[in-house]
């Protein structure tokens, strides 16, 4: 398996990213749109897929936020692929290439729906934070913060 550094007009990245918003859509149900407006990929510079065999098995991305941090964006591993370490291979690949551009942290957002993520990033050294920006006072996000 290897790790690729692309952008969001990757075709393998668009194709996982309508997988993610297939699943994103059940488990946020009527909150969805709110989220989705959020989340477009179209302008998105740094992004990451794993690969095996040339097959995309997950995707992530970094996006700039202020001139000091990197908010992870669109994290996603197809079903088959989970419980393997490549959600977290790629984001430690997203951390390095937010660190090599010059930047001292990264945040996410993420939703109480989304309990496999919010482990991910507590395994990997992520602590959580109070909600930023468009996610101030949204109940159902959760906001986490990691130095680099």
């Amino acid at each position: 398996m290897k790790i690729l550094r692309t952008n969001s007009k990757n075709l393998d990245f668009i194709e996982l990213v309508k997988l993610l918003d297939k699943d994103l859509a059940i488990r946020d149900g009527e909150d969805h749109a709110f989220y989705a407006q959020f989340n477009k990929v179209d302008s998105i510079k740094y992004v990451v897929l794993a690969l095996e065999n040339q097959k995309p098995l997950g995707c992530g991305a970094i996006k700039e936020f202020s001139q000091d941090t990197m908010e992870i964006k669109r994290m996603y591993t197809s079903e088959e692929s989970r419980g393997k370490g490549i959600a977290s291979m790629m984001l430690a690949e997203l951390e390095q290439w937010a660190k090599e551009l010059g930047f001292k942290q990264c945040i996410l957002e993420t939703g109480i729906k989304q309990p496999e993520a919010i482990a991910l990033y507590a395994k990997n050294g992520y602590h959580s934070i109070p909600n930023y920006g468009q996610y101030s006072g949204v109940e159902d996000s959760r906001c986490f913060k990691k130095i680099i």
